[in-house]
């Protein structure tokens, strides 16, 4: 694999390993800093002595790899807030009492039904300056007010840390908040907030004035609201507004990723672009003012899109692609994706962890590397022909290449993304040359209507396309488990066979088929770890009682009538089946007495009733029963007390005070999620 070859590559390797050490292990800040000196040090020494010397290049090569691990670690170390002595998270009362918070609105989120959310940076607290973004959930009220970015405001509030996974094998949305280093979130009402009259205006203010702007002169064109919020979405990477089912139609259809700003618009941008300036002579004086012009239209794009990092490095690459073409010089694009992947984690470490980040680059290295051995199976003659195989090709390349993470992280695969890329491909051609003119004239209120009727009814139509689609559901492969260690092996796989594909020889055939025995292997290894697997679990389910038991794959489900009949398409159940591999078994109504494991556990219902000598090893409280708590616990004597969602919050704290008194373990599902016992 002739990638690897590169310099660049191994200590692009090494840097990425040091942030995820850093990410995984806590080493000592002193530790850090004491090795990065030897080793500076010894690079030092070891490039003056030996760079006239062919000789011990070995020596200088490794120290140069572990100097970029160590830089990787010191890189992760440095941009993580948490570390940072003035981060409001070392507080230790900012989530116990009340505080008051000053801060300013960076970016909107996605409303819900009661609440307009936005990521906020915070200044003071108090009187004290402190740093670190949060999560501020601002409730609606009649007016509907909405705070523009940069507005400060002043709340006095509780900070709440951000909650664990209510049910296993959810989505962790607390951990995906931690690595966009937001530790917490806070609630407040319109009328609590004191808002600041001096708005900050940075490159956050201005990107959302001008998209606010452009928003809104196009609603005076009358464009219409749902193309409208996709055209935004494709054009300035701003989801906010879509509907759900828009969503779910491109998700099944092989192509939500045109609604997230990244390679294809970026290099759809380079082309309009470069187009454009055409006319400008290829003068040394002409080829650097089209150089300036097309930077500027990119990272001027990028910063309208929101700087996610797809966008970022999808900018990134292809400034390095246009700067090439500006010396003159044929670009190695597998140069250019290592600077751009190091130059970004540089700046921003924790983008390694951003699921987009990961699959775009996935894709676009496997469209680099794959592309051209897939390409090479057939050479159409026809122009058409060679348009349509290209795009096929294409496609089946970024497929290959992010299908095993895509399955890991989304549990489904589109089966028709194929014919969904051939139509729209084209279609997001034409909809991104039209949407960014469109764009552009907005930005200046210029908009002729026939353009913005023209791009309205592309959108319309690419919708219908993409819902025709994502109708044929036998198509769509749903709730496909893999674990951690089969996305690791198969990716093994494909690696290997490609290797051997792009030049057969024995050898690499013989990797390709170790790799294949090493995922057997570990399918084996998952399958015998779960067999071997005992648990009983206390789901937190709103206003219901929802609890299993699982012997290996085989889950049983306890539950009222309400919920056994729709037990299979039950989130939280779906979830924790298909993160165990399981299946369902059986489904049983409610019972009051269960042994698990030699452990006596007693479900207590609103009927508030128990045998007096029934001495249960745990308690779960249910439908708020109408008890004497503390006579409860001094007759029963339980070792653990569990609280479900299914309890109203107030008697909850009640308990939680009462069990803390008499020094006996609370597990409240509302507040620390499910509950688990295992063997």
């Amino acid at each position: 694999m002739k990638v690897l070859e590169f310099p660049l590559a191994r200590i692009t390797i090494g840097f990425i390993s040091g942030i995820l050490f850093a990410y995984y292990f806590h080493l000592p800040l002193s530790l850090l800093f004491i090795l990065l000196s030897i080793f500076v040090s010894i690079f030092g020494v070891l490039y003056f002595t030996l760079k006239n010397k062919s000789k011990n290049v070995f020596y200088f090569g490794l120290t140069t790899y572990l100097l970029s691990f160590l830089i990787g670690i010191s890189t992760q170390v440095i941009h993580i807030d948490h570390f940072q002595k003035s981060n409001y998270s070392h507080i230790t009362t900012i989530f116990e009492e009340p505080h008051s918070i000053s801060l300013i609105i960076r970016e909107k989120l996605k409303s819900t039904l009661f609440s307009d959310r936005y990521i906020a940076i915070i200044n003071r607290v108090d009187e004290k300056e402190q740093t670190g973004r949060i999560i501020l959930n601002i409730q609606k009220d009649s007016m509907h007010h909405e705070f523009e970015i940069g507005t400060p405001l002043l709340i006095k509030g509780i900070l709440s840390k951000n909650r664990p996974p209510n049910n296993p094998n959810q989505f962790d949305y607390s951990k995906y908040l931690e690595n966009k280093q937001i530790y917490a979130q806070l609630y407040a009402d319109v009328e609590e907030n004191k808002i600041g009259t001096e708005i900050e205006k940075n490159i956050w203010y201005y990107s959302s004035k001008l998209r606010t702007r452009i928003i809104r002169n196009l609603e005076k064109n009358n464009f219409n609201k749902t193309e409208l919020n996709v055209a935004i979405a494709l054009i300035m990477g701003q989801q906010q507004d879509i509907s759900p089912e828009i969503i779910r139609d491109y998700q099944y259809a092989g192509a939500v990723h045109i609604l997230s700003v990244s390679g294809l618009h970026i290099g759809f941008i380079l082309i309009f672009v470069t187009f454009i300036l055409k006319p400008i002579p290829n003068t040394k004086r002409g080829s650097f003012i089209k150089l300036f012009i097309i930077l500027a239209s990119l990272f001027t794009f990028g910063i309208i899109a929101g700087l996610a990092p797809s966008v970022v490095r999808s900018v990134t690459m292809f400034s390095f692609v246009a700067i090439g073409n500006h010396l003159r010089r044929s670009v190695n694009i597998y140069h250019t994706l290592l600077v751009s992947i190091l130059l970004i984690l540089l700046f921003e470490p924790s983008f390694l962890f951003d699921v987009g980040f990961q699959l775009s680059y996935l894709a676009l290295f496997f469209i680099i590397w794959l592309q051209p051995l897939l390409a090479s199976i057939w050479l159409p003659k026809n122009k058409i022909s060679k348009y349509i195989w290209d795009i096929l090709t294409v496609s089946f390349a970024a497929q290959i290449g992010t299908l095993p993470l895509s399955i890991y992280y989304f549990h489904q695969f589109p089966g028709l993304f194929f014919v969904t890329n051939l139509i729209v491909i084209p279609l997001l051609s034409i909809i991104m040359i039209l949407g960014v003119l469109v764009m552009l004239l907005a930005a200046f209120n210029s908009i002729p209507i026939f353009l913005s009727q023209l791009l309205e009814w592309s959108i319309y139509y690419l919708n219908k396309i993409i819902n025709a689609i994502a109708s044929l559901e036998q198509f769509i492969l749903q709730d496909i488990p893999l674990h951690f260690y089969l996305l690791l092996s198969s990716y093994l796989v494909v690696i290997t066979a490609i290797i051997w594909l792009k030049k057969p020889s024995f050898n690499k055939l013989v990797m390709t088929l170790i790799s294949i025995i090493i995922v057997q292997i570990s399918y084996l290894g998952i399958q015998w770890n779960i067999q071997h697997e005992q648990e009983w679990i206390v789901f937190n389910i709103k206003r219901n009682t929802l609890l299993a038991e699982r012997n290996g794959e085989n889950i049983t489900v306890y539950a009222n009538d309400s919920i056994l009949k729709t037990a299979q398409k039950n989130n939280a159940l779906k979830s924790y089946r298909i993160g165990n591999l399981s299946r369902l078994k059986a489904k049983k109504e409610l019972q009051n007495l269960f042994y698990f494991n030699g452990k006596k556990i007693f479900i207590l219902d609103s009927s508030g009733v128990f045998p007096k000598n029934i001495h249960p090893d745990i308690i779960v409280m249910t439908q708020s029963p109408k008890i004497n708590f503390e006579r409860l616990l001094q007759t029963t004597k339980p070792k653990m007390v569990v609280a479900d969602a299914s309890n109203y919050k107030t008697i909850q704290k009640q308990w939680k005070a009462t069990c803390m008194k008499q020094k006996i373990p609370f597990h409240a599902t509302s507040e620390k999620g499910y509950y688990k016992l295992n063997d």
